[in-house]
């Protein structure tokens, strides 16, 4: 592993407030914005991740009020997602202080919108979600899913990753709805294809419970370990975690 590690805490958010559901649903209150970005900045959080949840499906844009005071707190790059369907709107929540935006659903919609925002912000502000689940008759046997992982597209969650990768985008997230909240674990098998076939860094995502689940996910290739519910109610706390990586020899930011 040549790159040093990540920690990525990410707030889901809904009506303002941080949340965390189970393969999202089931959703609970976590807090506000604004005192958890501050809190995992001062607990050693490398980047910070902002998704609003619902933006996309409520066809309404980023919360761009969040994003500003979210902005005025964090000390580390943050990136936020949720809501973001074209230039316009990644150029808003840009302005309003975040040093990345992410695309899942109007970047699957409509592919050129990666290449229009790699060309107005420059790549390294350009993250692509991918947000999947396991459907056995594709090739891959995942399948991209798109409004929060509400809608099936049909399309191999894999063969989307590479077409993206070719877009030149730095970061590639995807998230795998079976494990999203459930705390057993990332998905594995999407972490590997998709880091075999991409030259793009790949954030694990969804299903972290457990001090060694970190450390598979970067034995599978991510360089980026984006997690929720474990860090919001303090069952690993990301000191310990980057203690622990260190012990099992991972370089670690």
């Amino acid at each position: 592993m040549d790159k040093p590690i990540s920690i990525m805490p990410c707030l889901d958010m809904q009506d303002g407030r941080v949340v965390k559901g189970v393969h999202f649903v089931d959703i609970r209150d976590a807090g506000d914005p604004v005192e958890c970005a501050r809190a995992y900045c001062q607990a050693g959080a490398d980047e910070l991740a902002l998704l609003d949840i619902t933006a996309t499906v409520e066809n309404r844009p980023t919360m761009l009020e969040v994003v500003r005071k979210v902005a005025e707190a964090a000390t580390v790059p943050f990136t936020v997602g949720g809501g973001i369907r074209d230039v316009a709107s990644a150029t808003a929540v840009i302005e309003a202080g975040a040093d990345k935006v992410s695309v899942s659903s109007a970047a699957f919609r409509n592919p050129e919108i990666i290449a229009e925002m790699i060309a107005e912000f420059g790549p390294e502000k350009v993250t692509v979600a991918i947000d999947v689940d396991v459907n056995e008759s594709l090739p891959s046997g995942y399948e991209v899913y798109v409004d929060g992982g509400r809608t099936a597209t049909g399309a191999d969650a894999i063969e989307w990753a590479k077409k993206v990768d070719g877009c030149g985008v730095p970061v590639i997230l995807p998230t795998s709805k079976a494990g999203d909240g459930a705390k057993t674990g990332y998905d594995l098998p999407v972490i590997r294809a998709m880091a075999e076939i991409c030259s793009a860094s790949i954030v694990a995502s969804g299903g972290a419970g457990k001090l060694e689940h970190f450390y598979d996910a970067v034995e599978a290739g991510a360089t980026v370990l984006l997690a929720a519910s474990v860090f919001h109610f303090h069952t690993i706390d990301i000191g310990e975690l980057k203690d622990y990586l260190r012990s099992r020899g991972v370089q670690v930011k």
